[in-house]
C-alpha cells in the first residue's frame, strides 16, 4: 500500500499526485468551470470559498426571527404567579444561552457568506516557474475575529498536489467529498511549509494534470479554453457576491504575476 511522500500529509490523504515535472496521468480538464485566463505568460484558474454563499446568506434573518420567537415564546410561558427557585434558574440560563446562540449563527452566516472575495484565484506563470494563490485566512468557528486575505507567492518546484477523501455519516446516507490539496514543500526536502485548496472547482486531479500539462507545455498542449472570466463580475441577484470584496492583488505581485522576467 503506497504511503505518503509528505511531512505531515494532508488530513484525508488517499493519493499524491504526480510531481510538477512528471506527466499527468489523467486527462486534463478543468470540469465545469473554465480559466480566468491563459496566455503563453500565465495561466490564471478560480476558486470560490463554498458554492452555497447566496443561499446560506438567507439563513441570518431565520435565525434572527427564530430567537425572537423563542424569546417571545419563553417570556409568554412566565407565570410570575408559580414563581420557583428553579423555574428562574431555568430562564438565567436559557434565555442567555439563546441569545448568544442567536447571535453567533447571525453573525457566523453573515461572515461566511460576505467576509471571502468574490473568486480566490492561483496564477501560475511558466516564464517565471512560480505559482501566485490568492489565499483567505478564517476560523470558521469564530466570526467576531478578523478573517483576511494573504496573497502568496512560492516556486513551481515547491508545489506538490494530494488527493484527499472525507466519509462521513448523516441521517441521509453515507457522504464522500474528494479533493485536492496543494501543498508547499520546503526546497529539497518534503517538509511541508504550507497549504491550500484547488480543486474547490470540482475538477480534482483533472484540474491539476490541465495545471501540469500548461506549465510543462504550454497553452497550444491544451484545447482551447472558454471565453474568460473576470472574477469580479457577479450576477445582480447573487446578493452574497455583490457584498464580498473584489479580487484585488497586491501591486507588485499582480504586475509580476502576469508578466515575463
Amino acid at each position: 500500500m503506497a504511503r505518503p511522500l509528505l511531512d505531515p500529509p494532508c488530513i484525508g490523504w488517499r493519493e499524491d499526485l504526480p510531481a510538477t515535472d512528471e506527466p499527468p496521468t489523467v486527462v486534463a480538464s478543468m470540469g465545469y468551470n473554465s480559466p480566468n485566463h491563459m496566455d503563453e505568460v500565465y495561466l490564471e484558474v478560480p476558486r470560490s470559498s463554498h458554492r452555497a454563499r447566496g443561499l446560506l446568506l438567507w439563513l441570518a434573518p431565520v435565525g434572527i426571527l427564530g430567537s425572537i420567537d423563542m424569546l417571545i415564546l419563553l417570556i409568554d410561558r412566565w407565570d410570575a404567579s408559580r414563581w420557583d427557585p428553579s423555574q428562574l434558574f431555568f430562564y438565567l440560563g436559557l434565555i442567555p444561552a439563546l441569545v448568544l446562540t442567536g447571535a453567533w449563527l447571525t453573525c457566523w452566516v453573515l461572515k461566511t457568506t460576505i467576509a471571502p472575495p468574490r473568486d480566490l484565484p492561483l496564477r501560475f506563470n511558466r516564464t517565471r516557474r512560480k505559482i501566485y494563490a490568492y489565499n483567505f485566512k478564517d476560523r470558521w468557528w469564530n466570526p467576531f475575529e478578523r478573517w483576511y486575505v494573504v496573497p502568496v507567492a512560492y516556486e513551481w518546484s515547491q508545489v506538490r498536489a494530494e488527493l484527499w477523501r472525507h466519509t462521513s455519516v448523516s441521517t441521509h446516507g453515507v457522504i464522500i467529498r474528494m479533493g485536492v490539496v496543494l501543498s508547499i514543500v520546503s526546497p529539497g526536502t518534503n517538509k511541508v511549509i504550507d497549504r491550500f485548496p484547488l480543486s474547490t472547482m470540482g475538477a480534482d486531479e483533472h484540474a491539476w494534470a490541465y495545471i501540469c500539462t500548461y506549465m510543462q507545455k504550454g497553452p497550444d498542449a491544451l484545447p482551447p479554453p472558454d471565453p474568460p472570466k473576470d472574477h469580479n463580475d457577479v450576477p445582480w441577484y447573487n446578493l452574497a457576491m455583490r457584498l464580498a470584496p473584489k479580487v484585488q492583488w497586491p501591486e507588485g505581485m499582480d504586475r509580476e504575476s502576469r508578466s515575463a522576467p
